[in-house]
């Protein structure tokens, strides 16, 4: 297995939003077939106020503007009690105005989700990957980035917080890494103070200008290390967001990956952040912790692990969160003599690794994406296309702008581009001039490259770009 890690020169993460495993997997046993797989079964149910709430196949793509289930800590124990009986209890009790308490049980299928459906056909299901944290968003995101909370099962109202990330260590070690965002630089300069701004930081890009991740993936020019954020609040999968959104975005990243020539030394993840509220059967066990709070597992999540050295339609059971992904970052390429590893708390030390699932000793040809994916884009673009101009409704106009999770996040990025004005100001620099302030940061590896004569003019999110995207209503 160490043998076969060591054929992967590209990590690639892409971390979704709020979504459990059988809501979006959980169909591959119920109506797949695939027994191998720890899905759903009939008779999955919760009771509430005497009336049982069976699963069942949602026939909406994305939910009511108000129907975001609740994911605080309070609301998670609430969920697991009875061996996660509580779902519709806490769905019930958290939107009161809803009639549809039993929204919480529903699950997608292979119609709804192809883009899934082909890869865990062609790849890998993790079917015992947990969310490190049962609570929210951000605490998930932590553990993912550093192998730990902050101290609350609950995201701050302004996500800004002073973590660790393992990106230190793949600087210690030399390593290249890009994060790519679509919104802002988002986890790791809101996680760790020391990345508040980076020249590592590129948008995502697009195929058709053959910038940004897309592009660096398309050259076969990617990092050892890159971590993908979705358009947060638009193809994040949160809900209430249309999954057909984050079904294009996914097709879009396999494409670029399967299209380039790094391909034969790639290894991609998907997963998602926690659950959002949603239905899960499996109960979360222990988990090794340096906090006593935090030695529980959160709900089980959707993971696929993509790879020309992962075998077809194969499942990991391994038990895993997001900690391993920062342990198969560091056994591959930050190891010291002996395969002893950089100290990242007891988290990341009793991580199962990824490296279980690349059982194939030599690359595949990547599959090509069936026509159900380019169908299903189609028609979601055409529905947005028609939405446009649609005539907006009285109850459409008096509908909240923004959820409490989007205005923090725009907060912390107000805070973030004043920081960097104060410090581009104090160094006597205009913003345009992407001056760090005086701190120093780490330089892209081989950020402009030359490729067939062309010189690739990416421009960083450095912090000339904070500061100018200051005051933005961006969603």
């Amino acid at each position: 297995m160490a043998s076969n890690l060591a054929q992967i020169d590209h990590i690639v993460v892409l971390m979704m939003e709020n979504r459990s495993f059988d809501h979006m997997l959980g169909y591959l046993s119920l109506e797949g077939g695939r027994s191998d797989i720890d899905g759903l079964r009939v008779g999955h149910a919760n009771t509430h106020a005497g009336v049982s709430y069976p699963i069942h196949h949602l026939q909406r793509t994305a939910f009511g503007p108000e129907q975001d289930p609740s994911h605080t800590g309070a609301s998670v124990a609430v969920q697991l009690q009875n061996r996660n009986g509580g779902f519709v209890d806490d769905y019930a009790q958290t939107h009161p105005g809803d009639p549809d308490p039993g929204l919480v049980m529903g699950y997608y299928n292979a119609a709804d989700l192809p883009t899934y459906d082909f890869l865990a056909q062609q790849f890998c299901v993790c079917d015992r990957w947990y969310s490190s944290v049962p609570g929210a968003t951000w605490p998930n995101r932590l553990y993912a980035l550093s192998g730990r909370a902050a101290g609350s099962k609950d995201s701050r109202r302004v996500p800004l917080y002073g973590n660790k990330s393992f990106v230190r260590q793949l600087e210690r070690s030399l390593v290249s890494w890009k994060f790519y965002s679509a919104w802002k630089p988002w986890s790791l300069a809101l996680t760790d103070d020391h990345y508040r701004s980076s020249e590592c930081y590129e948008p995502f890009g697009s195929r058709q200008r053959r910038y940004g991740f897309i592009g660096d993936a398309l050259a076969g020019a990617l990092p050892s290390v890159s971590w993908i954020d979705p358009h947060f609040f638009a193809n994040d999968d949160h809900p209430p967001a249309d999954i057909r959104a984050g079904q294009a975005l996914v097709a879009q990243v396999y494409q670029a990956l399967s299209q380039g020539a790094g391909w034969p030394r790639t290894l991609l993840i998907i997963c998602y952040d926690e659950h959002g509220g949603l239905f899960d059967h499996v109960v979360p066990g222990a988990a090794e912790d340096d906090d006593p709070a935090f030695r529980q597992y959160g709900v089980r999540v959707p993971a696929l692990l993509v790879s020309p050295l992962v075998a077809p339609a194969s499942v990991c059971h391994e038990v895993l969160d997001h900690t391993s992904i920062i342990k198969t970052i560091l056994q591959r390429f930050c190891h010291g003599d002996g395969g002893a590893l950089p100290a990242m708390g007891a988290r990341v030390a009793a991580a199962g690794s990824l490296e279980a699932a690349l059982l194939l000793a030599q690359p595949r040809p990547a599959p090509v994406v069936p026509d159900s994916v380019q169908a299903q884009r189609a028609v979601w673009e055409a529905d947005l296309r028609a939405a446009d101009f649609a005539p907006v409704s009285v109850a459409a106009s008096s509908a909240p702008a923004m959820s409490d999770a989007e205005a923090g996040a725009i907060a912390a990025h107000r805070q973030l581009a004043r920081g960097a004005r104060n410090a581009l100001a104090a160094n006597g620099k205009s913003a345009r001039s992407g001056n760090s302030g005086g701190k120093s940061t780490p330089q892209s590896l081989g950020r402009r490259r030359k490729r067939k004569g062309l010189l690739d003019e990416r421009a960083p999110a450095s912090l000339g770009m904070l500061a100018a995207a200051d005051g933005e209503g961006q969603g």
